[in-house]
């Protein structure tokens, strides 16, 4: 069953008591610098192929998107699976339901710091393209 996957230093991690509270835990689950990136967009726009990710995020590289990728469905937050179209053989990745249950904490942050960032009257610049 996906939903039950977890990272093996992870599952150590949480064993030898090495994380002082389950917030912890959950901050190792979406830290990296592309991770929170990743869920979003997989949340609120559905399955993305490894390509088209690549391409809504031009500084990623493909070592870094495929480690991020591997970490996520290995703590069962993600999803992969193959569908052929136009002949050719592509790979997407979807969010589970433990990863859908994480849209509401990945929403607030997202809410917050859009808040945070008029209040201090910043015009950021973003690094990803769109879809």
């Amino acid at each position: 069953m996906r939903d039950m996957n977890i990272r093996e230093d992870v599952k150590q991690r949480l064993e030898n008591g090495d994380y002082s509270c389950s917030k912890e835990y959950t901050l190792s689950i979406i830290s990296g610098k592309w991770k929170i990136v990743i869920l979003y967009h997989l949340g609120h726009e559905g399955a993305y192929h490894f390509n088209e990710l690549m391409r809504l995020l031009p500084k990623i590289t493909h070592r870094i998107l495929t480690k991020q990728l591997r970490e996520l469905e290995e703590d069962g937050v993600i999803y992969r699976y193959n569908e052929t179209i136009n002949h050719r053989q592509y790979t997407f990745y979807a969010l589970t339901s433990i990863g859908e249950s994480l849209m509401f904490i990945i929403d607030a942050m997202y809410d917050w710091g859009e808040r945070r960032i008029e209040e201090l009257k910043l015009t950021p610049k973003y690094n990803i393209s769109e879809k």
